[in-house]
């Protein structure tokens, strides 16, 4: 009869453990405590510090360490977004693909985890998750980002900020002057490196493995983990690397400056703020700084010592295995031409080459030439570089690439089913939250939601996305050029406008 009274009594104390294990967490800087899920699954801490606030004089300056705190602090709720203009919905992003509106603030550098571990000494693998925005906006509190779902299936899921626009990426000869480094901006990207140090010196506590981490991210947050790739700052800080939509391979809209040259867009920025020095900058309000924009990136000779494609060409990135691809309607285009406009404007831009650049992206009706310019947009401002990327490291054959194609047109209303697959359409299924979304989803979404996010999972665990009961990927090389088409039924296809992309890399490759 004890015997059987034994059994419950291990489960309910075996079930305590579990609630109990991350009630509070030591963190090199002090103690921390979180919450848990509905169900109790999964410790989620939010708003955990890994650098000093850069303000005041620590405003364009490398992250700094955090001062250690006494006690036990509460992460509970976000940390206030990276400073930047006020967001508001345009186009098909509604709100749950946006940061809260307020509050906006320097003091930004806070990064969020969710753990399903059930003990410090599981060694999960780990997804750190960094945001797109075009270098001028983004946040972790964005709907569309909880980690609980996948945390759920295995992984632990960071999320990690970094100070986009003037405040990320602001150089001047005089920051460059006072720096031990010789070097001025990509603040922004030493955030990252800061946060994957932090990641390096913590994450065993949440039961995750530092040897282990996958990191992640979505238009410029994808081009960031290009950068990161490439940077030797980087070295051993991650073993994987998923780029959704965004590197920075070749020439684009998106380029990297030099140093001089973003010395020389500093300078003219702070004379348009009447700041006629850098500890008048300094005072200025962050206010009055976000009157000035298209700050980005640099080719610093610091973080990144040559172009991303320097690197790659000789040999210096850090090689590890990809996972990257982009969406079937991933475009920004304005009023679109009509096939007679249309035809007109290629001939001009690419004379003897008009009659080739037509049969690839063709215009014999309206529609048809429609079709092509959102085509164009794509694949000059996504597909040739994660193309490219993915060529450069199949080539060398020292790490796997596995590439995709996402073509699920999310189910709308009429005024949003224009945008098709559209950019950043395929992050909801990625981290299986379409809870999220107001969107009128079949049972299909579901399915590919649970399908592409059990892929990614895979791949952070082990560097491949295949698993059981899934569709099989198989690996990108130049030869096959297998890409995966992630949509209604998931498929493994041979590149099907390749011919179109290796026109696109050799027009920009020969300006």
């Amino acid at each position: 009869m004890k015997r059987f009274l034994i059994l419950p009594l291990i489960l309910l104390c075996a079930c305590a453990m579990a609630q109990t294990a991350f009630n509070v967490v030591k963190t090199d800087a002090g103690q921390i405590s979180g919450s848990v899920n509905g169900d109790g699954s999964v410790h989620i801490f939010k708003g955990i510090p890994f650098a000093a606030p850069p303000v005041g004089d620590l405003r364009w300056k490398a992250p700094q360490p955090v001062t250690p705190w006494q006690g036990v602090k509460a992460c509970n709720e976000f940390a206030k977004s990276p400073m930047q203009g006020k967001p508001d919905v345009f186009g098909v992003y509604t709100r749950e693909f946006l940061i809260k509106d307020e509050p906006l603030s320097e003091d930004c550098l806070y990064l969020n985890v969710w753990t399903g571990a059930k003990s410090a000494t599981e060694k999960r693998p780990i997804i750190v998750w960094i945001y797109g925005g075009g270098f001028v906006s983004g946040g972790t509190n964005v709907p569309i980002y909880d980690g609980e779902a996948l945390a759920k299936k295995g992984v632990i899921l960071v999320s990690v900020p970094y100070r986009v626009g003037i405040f990320g990426f602001f150089a001047h000869p005089e920051l460059t002057k006072e720096s031990p480094n010789h070097t001025s901006g990509n603040y922004g990207l030493m955030d990252l490196v800061a946060a994957l140090k932090w990641v390096q010196k913590n994450i065993a506590a949440f039961g995750g493995d530092p040897n282990n981490v996958t990191i992640a991210g979505q238009s410029a947050g994808s081009m960031n983990v290009n950068y990161l790739v490439a940077s030797p700052l980087a070295k051993g800080l991650f073993q994987r690397a998923i780029a959704e939509s965004g590197a920075q391979m070749l020439p684009g809209p998106f380029s990297a400056p030099s140093l001089e040259q973003a010395e020389k867009s500093g300078i003219k920025a702070a004379k348009a703020l009447y700041a006629g020095s850098l500890a008048e900058l300094r005072k200025l309000s962050a206010d009055d700084l976000l009157k000035q924009n298209g700050f980005r990136p640099i080719i610093d000779g610091y973080f990144l010592p040559q172009t991303p494609l320097e690197i790659f060409a000789a040999s210096k990135e850090n090689q590890v295995p990809l996972l990257t691809g982009w969406n079937e309607d991933d475009a920004f285009v304005g009023k679109l031409k009509n096939a007679v406009e249309y035809k007109a404007d290629i001939q001009k831009k690419y004379g003897n080459k008009a009659t080739e650049f037509l049969k690839l992206y063709p215009a014999g009706t309206d529609a048809e030439a429609e079709t092509s310019q959102i085509r164009i947009s794509r694949d000059m401002t996504f597909g040739v570089q994660n193309y490219s990327w993915a060529n450069v490291q199949s080539a060398k054959n020292k790490a796997k690439v596995y590439l995709y194609r996402f073509t699920r047109r999310m189910p709308a209303t009429e005024a949003f089913k224009k945008y098709g697959a559209f950019h950043t359409g395929e992050v909801g299924y990625v981290f299986n939250n379409l809870k999220f979304l107001n969107r009128p989803f079949e049972p299909v979404d579901q399915q590919l939601a649970d399908t592409m996010s059990s892929y990614w999972v895979n791949f952070a665990k082990n560097g491949n996305p295949n698993g059981n009961g899934l569709p099989q990927w198989p690996a990108y090389n130049i030869t096959g050029s297998k890409v995966m088409l992630l949509g209604e039924k998931p498929t493994a296809v041979s590149l099907p406008d390749r011919a179109a992309l290796d026109f696109m890399v050799k027009q920009i490759i020969a300006k």
